[in-house]
């Protein structure tokens, strides 16, 4: 998990993700550490080039609102491992996962500037559904997309 904590804050600085939140870092190094989640890694000869999670509904979720929806949470590429394919293969076993589960609707928030990972999610069929937009700080809006695996 401290592998998974450290690329993620690597791959955030990199695109300068974190600037307007800095205290989002403490929040990247924890998710999924308490067992809530689970961690999906893609790795090649040990070393880790990305991760994603997997969230189904909670009463803590943020954008999903029932237990029929899951959310993507902390998508990230190692910067030397991207246009590889590293990102869609991680959704993909994503939304496998979300699949297995019987989840309806997956969900994520991104930032308006994270273009590379929304033009994965969008390769993947998510779209926008802005009426479920968030700002968790007055300074930051978060856009959504959801992908419907069944209705």
């Amino acid at each position: 998990m401290s592998a998974v904590s450290e690329l993620r804050v690597i791959a955030y600085t990199a695109d300068g993700l974190l600037d307007v939140n800095p205290a989002y870092v403490e929040t990247l190094r924890l998710l999924g550490a308490d067992g809530e989640g689970e961690v999906l890694v893609a790795e090649d000869g040990g070393r880790l080039l990305g991760t994603i999670m997997f969230e189904p509904w909670s009463p803590r979720s943020e954008v999903a609102r029932g237990a029929d929806e899951a959310e993507v949470r902390a998508f990230a590429v190692a910067p030397q491992a991207r246009g590889r394919g590293v990102g869609r293969a991680l959704v993909n076993a994503l939304v496998e996962r979300a699949r297995e589960e019987g989840v309806s609707r997956l969900l994520l928030s991104t930032q308006p500037q994270m273009l590379s990972a929304q033009y994965v999610y969008r390769a993947r069929g998510f779209v926008r559904v802005p009426e479920r937009d968030w700002s968790p700080l007055p300074e930051v809006t978060l856009e959504t997309y959801e992908l419907v695996l069944k209705d």
